[in-house]
């Protein structure tokens, strides 16, 4: 066995009438570690001389490296049954691991949690292969190969985002020249969203800061071709959606795969520096505006009245012409009616003729006497 010691002579058999020795240099048979010529230790020591010399026999120091040697042998043995030294005798030990299927098995776990992803809704997954564009995913659960081989990149695909250009408040100032050579104070919004998931990722390197300089650079152009009273009054509107006409048109000359949903002007002002002056001007366009409007309405009222009339001349034509001395004389005692009938005048006709009672008259200074006595 390993752990016999054959120093002095002594065997490993019945050699020297000691027996068999156990490991710890003592015979197999007796009640201790202890034999004849004195203790034994484990660690490879020589037992003492007899005789009284202190000195050790052999080596004299524990052989460590020996000690390592069999506690490494007495491992095997454990781990490979008996394949190793120290377990031959006994026939037992730990079985057999299979580490390869073990490494195996790891390994394919590893690769269905790279290859296995999930697309949540108004999403896009982009796949590209060693860096290059694969494929794109819409919502749901997909595969692709392992990692590092595929990579997947999600974009939000119908997030409204919006960029604010120019100053609400403040002091902050965003000024632009009119087609008429005006200044104008102008802050606006853009609203866009994402049309093309692997477009907006490879073809250019930052989509906000994109976005913005086209929208500004497109702002320009179409306030640089209105007025100033077009700009910050009802053509307002107007000019968003040109904008963003043109935007869009920018955009896709990139192929941005950007999708512009409107621009929002908030706030189109004169500078602050003539602004009262701008705000004189505008009451007095709002003042003359409102002296047109009164002049339409009165013409418009003009217009009407002699369209009125117009159509009486006409009925009054179409009996004249049916009966002209019934019309005539008709006509000539309505006016006459007309004439003198707010007047206090008799009027005769002929010679002999008894004149009507000036009733009017009468009762007028009936009316003063009355008045007169109370």
């Amino acid at each position: 066995m390993p752990w016999q010691n054959n120093e002095d002579g002594e065997g490993s058999g019945d050699k020297g009438g000691g027996g068999r020795r156990n490991p710890w240099g003592g015979a197999s048979g007796g009640p201790s570690n202890q034999g004849k010529d004195g203790p034994r230790n484990p660690w490879g020591d020589a037992p003492r001389p007899k005789g009284g010399d202190d000195r050790p026999r052999g080596n004299g120091t524990p052989d460590f490296d020996e000690f390592i040697r069999r506690s490494q042998e007495r491992l095997r043995g454990l781990g490979g049954g008996q394949g190793g030294g120290g377990n031959r005798g006994t026939g037992r030990g730990m079985p057999d691991i299979p580490w390869g299927l073990v490494a195996g098995g790891l390994a394919l776990v590893l690769i269905g949690m790279t290859s296995a992803y999930r697309v949540d809704a108004g999403e896009r997954a982009v796949v590209t292969r060693f860096g290059q564009y694969s494929s794109t995913s819409g919502p749901g659960f997909h595969m692709k190969l392992p990692a590092p081989i595929d990579q997947v990149t999600k974009v939000q695909f119908e997030d409204i985002r919006t960029d604010l250009i120019g100053a609400t408040d403040g002091d902050a100032e965003n000024l632009m020249i009119t087609g008429d050579g005006n200044v104008i104070n102008i802050a606006y919004a853009v609203r866009w969203r994402v049309k093309n998931a692997e477009d907006f990722l490879f073809q250019i390197a930052d989509p906000n800061a994109t976005v913005r300089d086209a929208t500004e650079s497109a702002m320009r152009e179409i306030v640089g071709r209105s007025t100033l009273n077009n700009a910050i009054g009802p053509e307002r509107a107007a000019i968003a959606e040109q904008v963003r006409e043109r935007v869009q048109e920018i955009l896709d000359s990139y192929g941005s795969g950007v999708l512009i949903q409107g621009v929002d002007i908030n706030k189109a002002d004169p500078p602050a520096a003539v602004d009262e002056a701008f705000k004189d001007v505008s009451a007095a366009q709002q003042d003359a505006q409102q002296f047109l409007n009164q002049a339409r309405a009165y013409a418009q009222q003009v217009q009407a009245q002699a369209a009125g009339a117009t159509a009486a001349f006409d009925k009054v034509y179409e009996q004249y012409r049916l009966a002209p001395e019934v019309t005539r004389k008709r006509m000539y005692l309505e006016t006459m009616e007309s004439v003198l009938g707010k007047v206090d005048t008799t009027v005769i006709e002929a010679p002999g003729v008894q004149a009507y009672l000036p009733l009017p008259e009468v009762q007028r200074r009936n009316r003063q006497a009355q008045e007169a006595q109370q």
